[in-house]
């Protein structure tokens, strides 16, 4: 159980909190991107209220699997370090475990990508200018945004599924990268996945959302923050596709902290959220 609270709360408490005044972030919530079962897919926005750059950040809100609500006006200070750079940023929610499979939050954040790239005008943002960052499950999320993603279906007849759901720089913290081996049929699969009702899969099932085995050289540019000590998600998943983006020719960084475990604190924090910052800056300004 400790482990299961840790990643379900670890996509939001793990956020650095900055002050902040409420007029210098317009907040729209519960944008729908999408229906499915009757249900609404929602994300909120946080758009600065001077000097932005036109770039968006989707944040995909997500601890093993699950997405929760939660009122937009206690995290807006949270992604203060992006919109105090003129980042638009986007809270993204999907159909969350145990309701819904991993295999469709994936659809449901690829969804949200092609409907904020298509209504860009709309969030006054750059529809070529858009990166995704996420802690843990949220990690795993981003990266299939920027491993396994497509131009869109010239022939559908939504015309959000016309869209490119491509994003072009993720971050991804603490972040299972191999569902194979978190899966039931695993021969060294560790205990505590038996307590994730998004894990009950089998390995082939796995493999088709595990974002190593997505890795081309056409892949955004990715960057990983990761701790040695985590004993949910260990490291092995940041340093394998690492080398995986490396052989792939893909622009990567991979940023170790000696002490960290899931979830970062402290000056780990600060200098994880530090890097990330620089990161979209550098792969998303003009």
């Amino acid at each position: 159980m400790r482990y299961f609270m840790m990643m379900l709360t670890c996509s939001l408490s793990c956020l650095p909190v900055f002050e902040a005044d409420a007029e210098e972030v317009n907040i729209t919530p519960d944008v729908v991107y999408g229906h499915k079962f009757g249900l609404a897919m929602t994300f909120d926005v946080f758009t600065p209220e001077k000097e932005a750059n036109g770039a968006a950040v989707l944040f995909m809100v997500s601890g093993g699997w699950y997405s929760k609500w939660s009122p937009p006006e206690g995290l807006q200070v949270r992604f203060r370090a992006l919109t105090d750079k003129g980042f638009t940023v986007f809270a993204v929610r999907h159909g969350s475990s145990p309701r819904f499979s991993i295999a469709e939050a994936v659809a449901d954040v690829r969804r949200s990508v092609r409907f904020i790239r298509l209504n860009a005008e709309k969030f006054q943002i750059d529809p070529d200018r858009i990166g995704v960052f996420g802690m843990s499950a949220g990690g795993h999320l981003s990266l299939m945004l920027g491993t396994a993603s497509d131009e869109g279906d010239p022939n559908a007849k939504d015309p959000v599924l016309k869209v490119s759901d491509r994003v072009q720089a993720v971050v991804a913290f603490v972040a299972p990268t191999d569902l194979q081996v978190m899966a039931e049929d695993a021969p060294d699969r560790l205990p505590v996945y038996a307590q994730f009702p998004a894990l009950e899969i089998n390995q082939e099932t796995a493999a088709e959302n595990s974002p190593l085995l997505h890795v081309s050289s056409d892949d955004s540019p990715t960057l990983l923050l990761a701790g040695v000590k985590d004993e949910l998600v260990p490291i092995f998943h940041s340093r394998n596709i690492q080398a995986a983006f490396g052989k792939a020719g893909v622009t990567n960084k991979l940023i170790e902290f000696g002490n960290a475990g899931h979830g970062f604190r402290g000056e780990d924090l600060a200098a994880a959220t530090q890097a990330m910052v620089a990161w979209f800056e550098e792969h998303l300004n003009k």
